[in-house]
């Protein structure tokens, strides 16, 4: 299975590193507190953004969004920017939905706005407005009056900002992984969520995977008895796309490992494994202690593979080739988290649960259960696909990448807003599951030493309630 996230960039320009890359880096070391002030430096400048706020649990200044549901509309009406390769892909699966109408497209390059435009009038909808000047022209989509959501599909420096201007102009807004990368940035999107009264989503297609919403439903029906344990990761070699000039955006993604040393990328892995143990609806993490392996795996690639003029060799790699994690949680169980994309591995999300009254594994799948198993040996998880979840019964053989997972996230999510209904996850779980990007950091720089993870929920993580493992509407 291919990188779910490799592909959330605009395009890439000719000559690998766009103006737009350049001008965007060089204003990070002093906007964002973790920038390019960092290479060949350590990761000093990125200690004092992530620690902001850690553990501290801020005043709520506006009401809760937890059980806030959408305002039903026939038609959802979608902004989208970002039409690289997971925008200019996801496009389509909006397109394919009944209801859903691509009113406006953002993308500083006039080639992808051509490609994604063509999309939007072959599948029969008025040509959608445009937005390519320059690297703000996001703004100005954000403040139409015909959008209801923006779907934010942009390198990971950009999250932030663009999730906070789509709130600011009254949209619902989803982002892709991670949906922020500090700490402090994390509060100021529940803040503004709680404020505007709109929601602010991480866009986790793993939690629509099949495997996942099964194992999810099984869980909930207490096949697993009392939960104990359970094990995420991103473990993927992603070297040959990293220094690939014309793959991501320039060097922007292989740019963070030389600015932070911990778990760049744990919601594929930490959004699924939340879900089963209902964190934020009935449990909570509450500490990560985390560690990492020495750097070479960046630097013995570019060593073999790159010429001695590229522009990488002044780069300084300090993430590490591979993060550990430990999260525990407010039950006393615990998550272990991995993070690899600079050594050789098989593809693995890990993807595990343990229970009491047994344990689920990934990669491959497979399964032991009491007490319909007693000779200590793997079975095979297909003979519980009586569990799937209902959308996985009535979407079979979903359209787009993924193994379809995508498509399921992206219909479920217009399904809510259509229908009206609550989001089956919301600020509160894409803060929660991006928390361990720049706490996992600091605790490496601690030699393991635990750092509390915020209550995002401000003690309404105490209240059971639905989420991805959902009921069938009705309507």
């Amino acid at each position: 299975m291919q990188d779910e996230n490799a592909t959330h960039t605009p395009d890439e320009s000719a000559d690998g590193l766009s103006r737009r890359t350049a001008l965007r880096a060089a204003g990070l070391a002093g906007a964002a507190g973790i920038g390019l002030g960092a290479i060949g430096t350590g990761s000093a400048h990125a200690d004092s953004a992530a620690a902001t706020a850690t553990g501290r649990v801020e005043a709520r200044t506006g009401r809760t969004m937890v059980n806030v549901p959408f305002e039903g509309r026939s038609t959802v009406r979608v902004g989208i920017i970002g039409l690289g390769n997971r925008g200019g892909s996801m496009i389509d699966l909006f397109l394919a939905i009944p209801g859903v109408q691509v009113v406006a497209i953002c993308d500083p390059v006039k080639e992808k706005i051509e490609r994604a435009a063509k999309k939007v009038t072959d599948a029969g909808q008025p040509a959608p407005g445009t937005y390519a000047k320059g690297d703000h022209d996001f703004e100005n989509l954000c403040k139409r009056s015909d959008l209801d959501f923006v779907y934010v599909a942009t390198p990971w420096d950009w999250h932030f900002e663009m999730a906070k201007s789509a709130m600011l102009n009254g949209k619902h807004v989803g982002v892709e992984c991670p949906i922020a990368m500090e700490l402090g940035q994390l509060w100021e999107l529940v803040n503004l969520s709680e404020r505007t009264r709109r929601h602010c989503m991480q866009l986790e297609n793993c939690c629509y995977g099949k495997n996942e919403m099964r194992v999810l439903r099984m869980a909930h029906a207490g096949l697993f008895g009392d939960l104990l344990h359970g094990a995420g990761a991103y473990n993927h070699d992603l070297r040959g796309l990293m220094f690939d000039p014309d793959y991501y955006e320039g060097p922007w993604r292989r740019l963070w490992h030389t600015r932070l040393r911990g778990d760049l990328y744990p919601n594929h892995g930490f959004g699924p494994v939340s879900n089963y143990m209902d964190i934020n609806r009935g449990d909570r993490v509450t500490h990560i202690s985390s560690f990492g392996t020495p750097a070479l795996g960046l630097a013995e690639y570019r060593k073999a593979h790159m010429p001695p003029n590229d522009p990488s060799w002044k780069e300084t790699y300090i993430e590490s080739d591979r993060t550990i994690s430990l999260v525990q949680t407010a039950k006393g169980r615990v998550i272990r988290l991995e993070h690899d994309v600079s050594t050789p591995h098989p593809y693995s999300r890990i993807n595990s649960l343990g229970g009491t009254k047994g344990v689920f594994e990934d990669y491959p799948a497979r399964i032991y259960l009491e007490p319909d198993h007693s000779d200590d040996q793997w079975h095979n998880f297909g003979d519980y696909a009586n569990w799937d979840h209902w959308l996985w019964k009535e979407h079979s053989n979903p359209p787009g990448g993924h193994g379809g997972m995508d498509y399921i996230m992206i219909f479920r999510l217009m399904q809510c807003m259509q229908l009206g209904l609550v989001p089956d996850f919301d600020v509160y779980d894409a803060a929660t599951w991006t928390a361990p990007v720049p706490l996992s950091h600091l605790s490496i720089k601690a030699k393991g030493e635990p750092q509390e993870i915020p209550d995002f929920t401000r003690g309404e993580w105490r209240k059971k309630r639905s989420g991805v493992d959902s009921e069938k509407p009705s309507a």
